[in-house]
This record gives structure tokens, sequence and C-alpha cells, in this order.
């Protein structure tokens, strides 16, 4: 196990976001971070046709790069594996649950759903099956010149986004900005947003900040209301990247 959340610190309103910090040892967390993968692997959002200025390297915008990444780093092969497990995925839900934010979904093994399917096509019904469960992650940075990512509410296939800082100590001045800003719409006209249309900053007030620091994770619930962004940056001129961790927990389509 690379990291615990059983530190989450949780607020309800206007969504469920909260913050893990400290998420990992600090030998596990330096380890990560000096492996961190390069930029010339990750496509720019402006590339992929996508709003803010971001850049990233993940299984579904640039499978091949990430995948040869992992490959070569076996301490990033052994946390995508982790990652990627049912012990993983349904723990995170399993300590939502245990702060009163119930999803609904439970693990049941392989075994279990093909008994259950046997048994409803017995009686003669049909038998879907509880919605199954799993969890990615994306290699994430924003430039501290001008990086930034629109108010948005989560694609509706997500259910628990974990953003995970990894930036080493002293890399990154907070006069740059980069928190994960907690927004609501100045007009009630955007309040329901389950498709995820993006918004402008300008027509957002910032409820929170969850500011960008070393061995950190930003945890929040999608919802019909779940909007957060990173506003633009301000390191004019300077090279430094914003680096992260997004881990996502979605249901299989």
């Amino acid at each position: 196990m690379f990291f615990s959340i059983d530190g989450l610190q949780l607020r309800y309103d206007p969504f469920p976001i909260g913050l893990v910090k400290p998420l990992m040892k600090p030998e596990i967390y330096t380890q990560l971070a000096d492996n961190y993968p390069p930029q010339e692997l990750f496509k720019s959002y402006d590339y992929l046709g996508k709003e803010g200025k971001k850049f990233t390297l993940s299984d579904r915008e640039n499978p091949s790069e990430y995948y040869k990444f992992l490959r070569m780093k076996p301490v990033w092969k052994q946390f995508h594996e982790w990652i990627t497990s049912d012990d993983f995925t349904y723990g995170v839900i399993e300590t939502l649950r245990d702060h009163d934010v119930d999803l609904g979904f439970k693990y049941i093994s392989p075994g279990r759903r093909i008994v259950k399917r046997i048994k409803a096509l017995a009686r003669g019904h049909l038998c879907p099956g509880a919605p199954r469960l799993k969890s990615r992650f994306d290699f994430s940075m924003m430039p501290a010149d001008g990086g930034n990512q629109v108010p948005h509410t989560d694609a509706t296939r997500k259910i628990v986004t974990l953003v995970v800082s990894m930036a080493r100590e002293g890399e990154w001045d907070p006069a740059f900005g980069g928190g994960t800003d907690v927004n609501r719409p100045k007009s009630t006209r955007l309040s329901f947003n389950h498709v995820n249309r993006p918004a402008g900053f300008d027509e957002m007030e910032i409820l929170d900040t969850y500011d960008y620091t070393p061995n950190q994770a930003v945890l929040f619930v999608k919802t019909f209301n779940s909007w957060h962004s990173v506003r633009p940056m301000t390191g004019t001129s300077s090279t430094t990247m914003r680096k992260t961790l997004t881990i996502n927990i979605e249901t299989l389509s």
C-alpha cells in the first residue's frame, strides 16, 4: 500500500471534498516525485482540443507513452498495479462511507457475480448486476506561467477523484497560486451540471481553496454541482510546473 486516506478531513457543502495531508511516508513520496515523467512525454490540452492550459500523460490521450513509461519505472508500475486493484478502489469507497458519504457501491467478487446471474437466468430474469468500479490515474502538469483549468464538475462516468501533489519540497513557490478552488455558480441556472459543461472563471465565486503543497491529496465526489477549478497561475516567465496525479474512480462502461 502506497498511502492511506484514513486521515481525510472532509467538508460536505456544496459537495463532499477534503484533504489528506500528509498522504504518503516521506521516502515513498520522494521516490515517486523523483521519478515523475519528463514533460516531453505529455500532450497539451490545446493539442487535444480541451479548455485550459495543461499537459497530460494518460492511458487515454497518449497510451503508448504512458505504458512505456510505467514499464521503465518499476516504482510507478507497482503504483499502477495497486491503484487499479479492487482493494484500492473499494477501500476508498468504504472510507467515504465511514465519513457518512455512502455512494451505494459494494465489492462483489467475480465468482459471486456469476452465481447471481445464473440464479437470475434460472428464474427467467435478466440480471445486469450491480455497477462495477475501476480506478486509473493520469500524470498532469500545468505551467506556473498561466496554467489553469476552467470550472467544471467532472465527467459523468467519474465517481471519486483524488488530485495528488507531486512537487518536491521547495520546488513550488506558493505565490504562483495553483490551489484547487471549490466553486459555486453566481447564477442558479448553472447549479445543475451533471453533464460537465465548462464555465468561465467570472461565472463562479470561490468558497474555499486547497493550496498546492507537497505530499497531499485533494479528494472529492463527483456530483451535479461539484464545481472546481485552478485559476490562472501567476508565475510569469517561470518554467516551473504544477505536477500532480489525477486518480479517478469510475464506473465500468
